[in-house]
């Protein structure tokens, strides 16, 4: 299969719309319109009720780490079981993330983005060893053109955003961790928990507001406009008054140690040097008070600036935020099964409406360039995933007459000699997956 760098997964239309989009290419018989809707209306309905006892696995191992918890627990958990439903936590987050086509961001991709110049331009750093556990997840790698103030004018910069972005994270035991320059008592973060949260539209290079422990300093370029001017300002001065400079350092010499170490030092004041001494001071004085508040001036404008970058987080955080914790899970549970449905319903179609039998590696570049011909949409389609749950779902095709408990369960996708895919009609596949679902619950 082609593998494109600059394409995702996702797949930017509802499981509605896909359905009509098939419908709307004109290769299904007329007859076969409502059947092929009500095939995938069962099919929905199905992964409707998979994908829900996952979400209530999720939740259950979920419980003790929720900080927004309101309910007590009848027995005590200990460290094992913890640990162990914590394992299951993250493999399920992970699980229904790719489920969902998110992709993961590395821990040197992350530092990569930080070190790009944000909308806001301040130093941030992160310190990922402050945390136990850290995963990131991003969808929807697109540019947008926002407008930003530059030089008393607004301009127009383009941006690369991501559409979707979820992050997992649990601090680490600062009482077991040594030399941690992380506080949770600032940040009011729990080491027992873990927050997760889900964010929509966040700019590439601002990843890092995400993040509870980021730390703000000044650039060079802040350090530079803070300490050259500085330079700049003081040496006219300081050259000016040198030679007045050196009697004060004299006069200080001679209060501090005596003539003696004036002499020695060939640092020799006369009377009308002295009168002078009122003069050199206010000079003097006139330097300090000159630099201090260029100084004073430089550094209010680099706070202004972080204050400015403080109010981009919190509006990030506010405006940008999706769910946090227990509620990500309903969110990102849906998506799944959205993106599971969609993968399946074409794979499916195009099998049904091919006039020849299709390899795998086929399929994926037919339906990529049907989504591309057809809908200027372009995706990476991954075929390996509705392929395995295509050949997962199993049921029984029970004609008139015939004994149940005598017929096997057969796939709705299986593959010939060559390797090729073929699936069941839409007849038999109606009647397949509607024998899985009134079987879904068996009692005795």
């Amino acid at each position: 299969m082609a593998v494109y760098q600059d394409r995702e997964a996702f797949i930017p239309y509802s499981r509605k719309d896909i359905i009509e989009l098939c419908i709307q290419d004109g290769k299904l018989p007329e007859g076969s319109l409502q059947k092929f809707r009500d095939f995938c209306s069962i099919l929905l309905a199905y992964y409707h009720f998979k994908l829900h006892k996952t979400l209530e696995i999720l939740k259950e191992n979920y419980a003790p780490f929720n900080p927004d918890a309101n309910t007590k627990y009848i027995a005590s958990l200990s460290e094992s079981e913890l640990a162990m439903m914590k394992t299951k936590v993250v493999q399920s987050f992970e699980k229904i993330l790719d489920q969902g086509n998110f992709f993961p961001i590395s821990h040197a991709s992350l530092e990569r983005a930080f070190q790009e110049t944000s909308l806001i331009e301040l130093k941030t750093d992160i310190n990922f060893d402050d945390f136990e556990e850290m995963i990131c997840y991003c969808r929807g790698d697109i540019y947008k053109t926002i407008k930003v103030k530059k030089f008393f004018r607004k301009i127009e910069k383009k941006i690369d955003i991501f559409e979707r972005v979820a992050l997992l994270i649990k601090c680490q035991n600062t009482e077991e961790t040594d030399g941690s320059e992380y506080s949770q008592e600032e940040s009011h973060l729990s080491s027992k928990k873990i927050y997760i949260s889900l964010y929509k539209n966040i700019p590439k290079n601002d990843i890092e507001f995400l993040f509870p422990n980021v730390k703000v300093s000044m650039t060079l370029k802040d350090r530079l406009m803070l300490v050259v001017p500085a330079i700049g300002a003081a040496v006219p001065i300081a050259l000016k008054i040198l030679p007045q400079l050196l009697l004060i350092i004299g006069v200080i010499v001679f209060l501090a140690f005596g003539p003696s170490y004036v002499e020695k030092l060939n640092l020799r004041a006369n009377p009308e040097d002295v009168r002078n001494m009122t003069g050199i001071l206010l000079a003097s004085l006139s330097l300090l008070v000159t630099l201090g508040g260029f100084c004073f001036k430089q550094y209010t404008q680099y706070k202004t600036k972080q204050i400015k970058f403080q109010k981009q987080v919190t509006d990030t955080l506010f405006f940008n935020n999706i769910a946090n914790n227990a509620g990500v899970f309903q969110t990102l549970i849906d998506d799944a099964e959205e993106e599971e449905c969609k993968e399946i319903i074409l794979v499916y179609y195009h099998l049904l409406t091919s006039n020849t039998y299709l390899t795998p590696e086929q399929l994926d570049n037919k339906i990529e360039a049907w989504m591309e011909e057809n809908f200027d949409t372009k995706i990476d389609f991954d075929i390996n995933g509705p392929l395995h749950n295509l050949t997962k779902i199993q049921g029984k095709i029970v004609r008139d007459g015939e004994d149940e408990n005598e017929i096997s369960n057969i796939p709705l996708l299986t593959y010939d000699e060559n390797f090729c895919c073929r699936v069941l009609p839409l007849d038999d596949a109606k009647q397949l997956i509607d024998y899985i679902w009134d079987n879904a619950f068996s009692y005795a």
